[in-house]
Formats: C-alpha cells, sequence, structure tokens
C-alpha cells in the first residue's frame, strides 16, 4: 500500500463528510471510523473510511483519511493514480466551494446553511452501477433499511471478499437471478425486484453511470424503466453524475426542510439556485441530519 495526500480547493467539511458516508454504509462491504472532536469548529471531525474500487480492472481495497483540509488515500501502489483520480472525482476536490456558496448565499434560506459549512459540496458515489442498483433498494425506505437490504442482496450475490469487504455483484448477476429468489432473498417486494432486474439489465447491456457521461441521456433511459421515477434519477444525476443542479424534487427530507412544499413548489423555489441545486440539495440534507 502506499498513500498521497489529496487537498481539498477551499477545505473539506470533515464532519458532514463522515456523516453521510456512515448514513450509507452497507454492513460487510464499507467501513467508517468517525472521530468528531466538538468545539474546535464545524469540519473539525477526522475519520477513516475503507470500501472497494475497481481498479485495474478488479476490486481493490481503498481507505481514506478525511480531515478538514482534504482526503489521505491509501491503495495499491500499482493503482494509486488511478484510485487519485476516483477519489478527487468523488469527493469534487478539485471545485472550488466559494463561488456557490457566495451565490446560494443570496436566497434567505439557504444563507445560515451555507455559512455554518461554506465548504459543503454534494458527494459523490464512485460507482454508478452499485449506486443505481443500491437507490433502487432503498427507494421509499429509511436508511437503515436501504442499508440492510443492501447488505442482504451482497450476501446473497457477492462473488466473494477483498480483504474482508465483499464485492458487489455484476450486473449480469443480477439480471440474470430469478426473480422470486432475489425478492427472497432481499426481502423487497416483486415490483421492487423486477426494477433491480431491469436495472441491471440496462447495465448488462451497456449502460453507464460514469463521469463524463450526458446527464440528459442518462435521465432519458434511465426514465425508460419501469419502477424508476424522478426522485430516482435525479438522485442518481447527482450521486453517480455529479451534475450540480440535479434536484430531487419529491424528497420527504428536501420537502421538509422547505415547510412541507409539494414536488412542484419545491421545483419552483429551486429555480433561484440554478446551476448549483445540487449544492443546495446538500446544504438542506445536512442541515436536516
Amino acid at each position: 500500500m502506499d498513500q498521497v495526500e489529496l487537498p481539498a480547493v477551499g477545505g473539506l467539511e470533515a464532519d458532514a463528510v463522515l456523516a453521510t458516508l456512515a448514513a450509507h454504509a452497507t454492513p460487510g462491504s464499507e467501513v467508517v471510523a468517525h472521530e468528531p472532536h466538538p468545539g474546535n469548529g464545524t469540519g473539525s471531525a477526522r475519520g477513516t473510511h475503507r470500501r472497494l474500487l475497481t481498479l485495474g480492472g478488479a476490486p481493490m481495497a481503498i481507505t481514506l483519511l478525511v480531515h478538514p483540509g482534504g482526503l489521505t488515500l491509501r491503495a495499491p501502489s500499482r493503482v494509486l493514480d488511478e484510485a487519485t483520480d476516483v477519489v478527487s472525482w468523488w469527493f469534487d476536490l478539485a471545485t472550488d466551494p466559494g463561488p456557490v456558496a457566495a451565490q446560494l448565499s443570496l436566497d434567505p434560506r439557504l444563507a445560515p446553511l451555507v455559512s455554518q459549512r461554506p465548504a459543503l459540496r454534494p458527494l459523490r458515489h464512485p460507482a454508478g452501477f452499485e449506486a443505481a442498483i443500491d437507490t433502487v433498494v432503498g427507494q421509499q425506505v429509511t436508511l437503515s433499511s436501504a442499508r440492510l437490504f443492501g447488505e442482504r442482496l451482497r450476501a446473497a450475490y457477492s462473488p466473494g471478499t477483498v480483504e474482508c469487504l465483499r464485492v458487489f455483484p455484476s450486473a449480469d448477476t443480477l439480471a440474470r437471478a430469478p426473480l422470486e429468489e432475489l425478492r427472497a432473498a432481499v426481502g423487497l417486494t416483486t415490483s421492487r425486484a423486477r426494477t433491480v432486474q431491469s436495472v441491471a439489465q440496462l447495465f448488462a447491456d451497456g449502460f453507464r453511470l460514469t463521469p463524463g457521461v450526458d446527464p440528459a441521456g442518462a435521465r432519458r433511459h434511465l426514465l425508460g424503466v419501469p419502477g424508476v421515477g424522478p426522485w430516482t434519477v435525479e438522485y442518481l444525476a447527482l450521486r453517480a453524475l455529479g451534475d450540480p443542479d440535479a434536484f430531487p424534487a419529491s424528497d420527504a427530507v428536501l420537502r421538509r426542510a422547505l415547510g412541507g412544499a409539494g414536488p412542484r413548489a419545491a421545483e419552483e423555489e429551486s429555480q433561484a439556485w440554478r446551476p448549483y441545486r445540487g449544492w443546495a440539495t446538500a446544504h438542506l440534507w445536512a442541515a436536516a441530519s
């Protein structure tokens, strides 16, 4: 293993990053250790995150030390450069949050949130297919239930482990799994299991959610999958594509943060935040948590 320092332009809100990583971590596949330091100000936490990334065509374990200045990446030496690129995109380390914060601060609702976490960025996801499947199984359930479903799916269909971390199953594996077997193994409804298989088949046929993919085209493909609605599409545009203007208007947490607004009202209010609605979403989520 080797390591490299990856500074974040404008700093990193380490508390919020670690809280988000911990809230979404799937047992058996990700390990988050959060060590807050009360009294030292926002973003003062330090902690680690460990998971697998596909590097050099194979799953490999990486460890991240998260701190207010950025990240320390530990990865196998032969794939350190590739891991650096993936992690830098995942946490959007190269984007200066200052200009975004200045624009969002013009909104009275967002100004105090931005003041509290000026370096907050939307947290992306390093694996598009994994993000898509986890998002589908987590639709309309609590985060704890989503983590449980994700753990069951990996336990049933993972091809194995690397350094005690489960490898995410392939698109072919999930697309070909017997429907009733998948439903029972994960604990899904039959309709949700069908959606998982439809998404898996989409990826098996060549669809990708990776940096550089056209967000508009990706949205069209996803919306064509039965059981995939606007919330899932916008969430994946934000997390898996890094679209800074993605906005899941029907999200329950967002709607509560906006005073109980319906999706249409939330969409209308969000127009003032363009082209950074995804960043505004991250601030509203962080405040709610």
